[in-house]
């Protein structure tokens, strides 16, 4: 589909007035990876639909196309979900954001296809945002309002906040991120995809394994770990130790980067987000860290830490509400669309 931008479109005044009782209504799209996802929600924050469908490959890791093609299949199917639980007509969305990136590309493409062809279709305005940094600002929601947002789902492993006009990542993965890593021993061990969840019931311990422990400064190291891990399993250890010492050393890493974080910049709010942390005891010593400091955590409900189109809305409307200019580059997707290139107008 050619693209079309609507230069001279002005945004609907429905969105620019600061009054409490206005209630625009705002479509997001997810494609950046497995999930498709449609979501809508008013700008006052009320979730009005969250529609997800998960692309899961009957072996190994994700395949590209065959997950834009499930997205391409399933597009349709939430739309009609979504209008209908919420009760709405397309005339009465206002704003339609999806995620431009960062992400795989087919997937990412198919998802602004979407996007451009319900927004043009329906003369709404359209916005392309960070799918990282959606998942911070969801955050918000909970109560937060200058949080570190620990951000570890399958491709990303972040620390960011936001300092100067940008969200700054202030300690990342070095290799893989947290969730593939979990996923990939999941596979080795023949436990299918997706792992995350699979290892957390798995995890009961008691014994604590030695295995390698990877923070370098602010960043993280995660390969090294799921191969010792295999190496244990191999050798003879129980599932249930190998799985409980893998996820006791992850989160142990993530939470000190964290903190180091929150001591870095003297704030005093923590966001969980992403995928990894819908996983109980990630939450668990999170919070017993923010405790121990004496900050904040806020952890948003586990069907807003998963890919979700109603995080990319909320961005869209945060962005736009604080006069976000959109641009051509803004419509095009963004394979390597880093979470510090977004220039930060809203805040």
């Amino acid at each position: 589909m050619k693209m079309i931008m609507r230069e001279n479109w002005q945004f609907p005044m429905n969105l620019q007035r600061k009054s409490n009782h206005l209630n625009s209504i705002i479509l997001g799209i997810e494609s950046t990876a497995h999930t498709a996802g449609v979501g809508i929600i008013t700008s006052e924050g009320k979730i009005l639909s969250n529609q997800r469908s998960m692309y899961i490959p009957e072996e190994g890791g994700i395949h590209p196309r065959e997950a834009a093609r499930h997205h391409s299949d399933t597009f349709p199917v939430l739309f009609d979900k979504a209008f209908k639980e919420a009760s709405l007509k397309p005339s009465e969305i206002s704003l339609v954001s999806y995620a431009r990136g960062p992400g795989l590309g087919p997937c990412l493409r198919t998802g602004a296809t979407a996007a451009r062809a319900f927004a043009y279709s329906h003369g709404i305005p359209l916005i392309g945002v960070n799918h990282c940094v959606a998942h911070l600002e969801i955050g918000l929601l909970e109560g937060a309002t200058d949080p570190v947002l620990l951000y570890l789902s399958g491709a990303n492993t972040q620390v960011i906040a936001y300092a100067s006009e940008k969200y700054r990542v202030f300690g990342e993965t070095i290799d893989i991120g947290i969730g593939n890593g979990l996923d990939k021993f999941a596979r080795e061990a023949g436990m299918g995809f997706p792992g995350g969840p699979k290892i957390e019931k798995l995890a009961k311990g008691p014994k604590l394994l030695d295995l390698p422990y990877s923070v370098k400064g602010m960043d993280m190291a995660f390969s090294g770990l799921m191969t010792a891990a295999k190496s244990k399993l191999d050798s003879g250890h129980s599932i249930e130790t190998v799985t409980y010492s893998l996820q006791e050393n992850a989160f142990a890493m993530s939470c000190e980067v964290a903190e180091r974080a929150l001591a870095h910049t003297g704030k005093t709010e923590l966001v969980l987000g992403g995928g990894v942390a819908c996983n109980e005891r990630l939450r668990e010593m999170a919070t017993i860290m923010t405790e121990e400091r004496g900050v904040k955590c806020f952890i948003p409900s586990k069907d807003l830490c998963v890919d979700n189109g109603v995080m990319i809305g909320w961005l869209g409307y945060r962005m736009v509400k604080g006069n976000y200019k959109i641009t051509e580059e803004d419509n095009k997707v963004h394979q390597k669309y880093r979470t510090d290139m977004v220039e930060v107008t809203w805040r």
